[in-house]
């Protein structure tokens, strides 16, 4: 799939909302990218997550890791795609941790994936994560980049596709500043 086909995805879907959010990240912004509404339908999370897993099948990783939530799902199903396992990072007290037993060996092949970036501090806290345990992190790659480029990762970085959208500190949100209801959306609350 190219960037066109995701993001006529997230339109066609109703995914693609406007308004005034504030999101995971705790950033206020215009628009906002619902994965929920495209992971909840398995045709198009499939069809998402194959895509995902052919820009990794030549790198040989040996697991898939993802922060919960929509992170988990996509783990997953590109883990199932590359026929590889697949872990989640969820959060404990001073980042993402490992639970249920999981673990990765020292030097273990791993590809990190997300759902969408906006400032990147879901996969820095995995990459963190799989750090401390010495695998070696060989892509990160997320469904949407809303960033625009924007936001650097140090490995070989995959994004489905890439978007400019505005974002900012609530300090300085226009939309707070013309007394525009906010909505909150996204997994993390503030």
């Amino acid at each position: 799939m190219n960037q066109e086909e995701i993001l006529k995805l997230f339109r066609d879907s109703g995914a693609l909302l406007t308004g005034h959010f504030k999101l995971t990240s705790g950033r206020h912004s215009d628009v906002y990218y619902e994965k929920f509404t495209l992971l909840k339908n398995p045709a198009i999370c499939t069809l998402i997550c194959k895509a995902m897993a052919d820009k990794f099948r030549h790198l040989e990783a040996a697991t898939v890791v993802g922060p919960t939530t929509g992170g988990l799902i996509i783990a997953y199903d590109v883990a199932r795609y590359l026929g590889i396992e697949a872990l989640y990072a969820e959060p404990g007290e001073n980042g993402r941790i490992f639970k249920r037993g999981f673990s990765l060996d020292k030097k273990q092949k791993v590809v990190i994936v997300d759902d969408v970036q906006t400032t990147g501090r879901s996969i820095n806290e995995v990459i963190e994560l799989v750090r401390s345990y010495e695998a070696e992190i060989v892509a990160v790659g997320v469904l949407l980049d809303r960033s625009g480029g924007q936001v650097k990762i140090d490995y070989p970085f995959y994004p489905l596709a890439t978007v400019a959208a505005d974002s900012w500190e609530p300090s300085v949100c226009p939309l707070c500043k013309r007394g525009e209801p906010l909505t909150q959306r996204g997994s993390r609350q503030f």
